[in-house]
């Protein structure tokens, strides 16, 4: 078993219907933002392009963290970073870093899935990195700059 860096095939498909909203936009009858969440996962979990949903399901487990993850700041928040298009790709970064606080996570894991807490926990992608374990620390994972080249969801016409 192992966890594949990919965006998730339910995500693709759920475009096409407006299931996801990553800033205010006028297509659904509520404007607001859906919340977007990150759950870590253990390195002997299957996650990847065919993971429909979040689910708890070899999520790690440990000191001070919450099942289901942390929000993810998204680009409503004030001085954040809303989606983009430009050039022929679309694309969008969380305006933060996504911040574990004071974890103690003991069983190695190796991988994040963001998904939308808000349209049924929706998965959007599955992102992967070197294992870790954590011992009464902060774990971060710094977002890229939010481009058309380096943006976390980045979808292109060519």
């Amino acid at each position: 078993m192992a966890n594949t860096q990919s965006l998730c095939t339910s995500f693709l498909g759920e475009l096409m219907t407006a299931t996801h909203n990553f800033g205010a936009s006028p297509i659904r009858a509520s404007s607001a933002a859906d919340t977007f969440k990150a759950a870590l996962y253990i390195t002997t979990a299957t996650m990847n392009a065919s993971t429909a949903a979040y689910s708890a399901t070899n999520e790690v487990n440990g000191t001070n963290y919450t099942a289901g993850g942390v929000t993810v700041t998204n680009g409503n928040i004030p001085n954040a970073t809303n989606s983009s298009a430009t050039a022929g790709v679309a694309y969008w970064t969380p305006s933060a870093s996504i911040v574990y606080s004071n974890v103690t996570l003991s069983t190695a894991f190796d991988s994040v899935l963001i998904y939308n807490s808000t349209q049924g926990n929706k998965a959007v992608a599955v992102y992967t990195f070197t294992s870790q374990v954590i011992s009464a620390g902060d774990f971060s994972l710094t977002m890229p700059t939010n481009s058309t080249t380096t943006a976390l969801v980045r979808l292109s016409t060519t």
